[in-house]
């Protein structure tokens, strides 16, 4: 480490999804923030949320989580599980979102970790709005830097969805771009987005910070970059949530079940693997329906190292992400690029993810809502797999996204702000 606990600045991270929360790459996000920071001299105390509150848990990654740094689990419930009467809640208790009551521990013990540890900056992540929100209360009530975290839009234009949903977060957005010292991105065009919504902005105040990949996750992974031929069914992976709307796979599925009835795939031939993607009470029926119950499964979720593990040992990997979502990456492209295999992304080529592939290489890119382009796409996909011949992703590409090098980058704006307050 760069400096003692005693010497290192203090930074208070407020961030819902951490461990043992499961089922969201958010909390990678902010876990290697944690320990990478250390090499930088900031040290972080977490604010997080009790674990009743998260609806998926395990204990794989607590143990990555630095002796130095103090986690607070606030008090917090999931308004769905925990205050709803045969499903149904008062609509003020999901404003943000489900977890609004987590404020109500957060704020009083962040403002005491704020005075008691000395706290010299504030940094809220995204996600759920509820994260913002807190960080917002806490630099009005202290006056301490305070760092917004979007990664994200937080809103768009519909979305969320529920316009009452969609005013409170448009009001928390405003709050963040008029007194955050810092909002960091992790896409360009969010910025972009951002500076023509918010004249007041400046670039200056504007971070870009994507997500990435920790090196020592990939430690004793089967090699990258391999090369040979497929013998027998290809292997294609999706590892995470697919999101019934960002990510709607059905005009895949359906593409898939044509080629099918056409007799151009088979399950000895392919195998789609959809690793922890939720919502399976919608994605079962549709799968049945179209008949592609042995070609597609979905698989239950498994630690993030064993995740890795298996999509390194594919033969392919399958990306989804829609144009509603052009001006995001998702966390899981910059584990594709480390892994080197082939990547059949469906999104748009003019968007945020489909710039960062052509660059990158090694994918196959098709629009995720063109059933007939995916339809023509996927057989000369699938013989350029087994035949070995389908590019990678170039070599020393996914080295820039590297969580070591995000951290520096955090640290060096978070110094920045150290200094216009001495």
């Amino acid at each position: 480490m760069s400096d003692t606990p005693e010497k290192a600045k203090k930074l208070l991270l407020i961030a819902f999804h951490f461990p043992p929360q499961s089922g969201s790459s958010g909390l990678l996000r902010s876990l290697k923030f944690t320990r990478n920071l250390l090499n930088h001299g900031w040290r972080a105390t977490v604010l997080t949320a009790n674990p009743r509150a998260y609806e998926r848990t395990e204990n794989a990654q607590m143990e990555q989580i630095p002796a130095e740094v103090e986690v607070i689990r606030a008090f917090a419930l999931d308004t769905r599980r925990h205050l709803s009467i045969r499903g149904r809640y008062a609509r003020f208790l999901a404003l943000p979102d489900r977890w609004i009551s987590w404020c109500l521990g957060a704020v009083p013990v962040g403002w005491r970790a704020i005075r008691s540890k000395q706290i010299d900056v504030i940094f809220s992540t995204h996600p759920i709005p509820t994260a913002i929100l807190i960080g917002w209360i806490l630099n009005r009530l202290t006056g301490k830097p305070w760092v917004c975290d979007f990664r994200d839009l937080l809103t768009e234009d519909d979305f969320p969805t529920d316009p009452l949903t969609r005013r409170v977060c448009r009001w928390i957005e405003r709050k963040a771009v008029k007194d955050a010292s810092r909002i960091v991105f992790t896409a360009p065009s969010a910025i972009e987005e951002y500076l023509k919504r918010y004249p007041q902005l400046t670039r200056e105040r504007c971070v870009l910070i994507s997500n990435g990949y920790e090196e020592e996750d990939f430690r004793d992974l089967p090699a990258t970059g391999a090369r040979k031929p497929v013998t027998g069914a290809i292997r294609l992976i999706h590892s995470g949530l697919i999101y019934p709307q960002e990510r709607d796979p059905r005009p895949f599925l359906q593409a898939l079940s044509r080629l099918k009835r056409e007799g151009k795939i088979a399950a000895s031939s392919l195998q789609i693997d959809l690793r922890a993607p939720g919502s399976e009470d919608f994605y079962l029926p549709l799968i049945a329906s179209l008949e592609l119950g042995d070609i597609v499964k979905l698989l239950r979720p498994i630690p993030y190292r064993e995740s890795l593990r298996e999509t390194a040992a594919a033969d392919a990997l399958l990306l989804l992400q829609s144009a509603w979502c052009s001006r995001q990456i998702p966390a899981k492209a910059y584990e594709y690029l480390r892994v080197r295999k082939p990547i059949l992304a469906l999104t748009n080529l003019d968007g945020d993810t489909g710039h960062l592939l052509e660059e990158t290489g090694g994918a196959t890119i098709v629009p995720l809502e063109n059933e007939a382009a995916i339809y023509a796409a996927l057989p000369e996909f699938l013989a350029k797999v087994r035949s070995a011949t389908h590019s990678l992703p170039k070599e020393g590409q996914a080295q820039r996204f590297s969580r070591t090098q995000q951290a520096a980058d955090l640290a060096h704006h978070l110094d920045q702000l150290v200094t216009k307050t001495m």
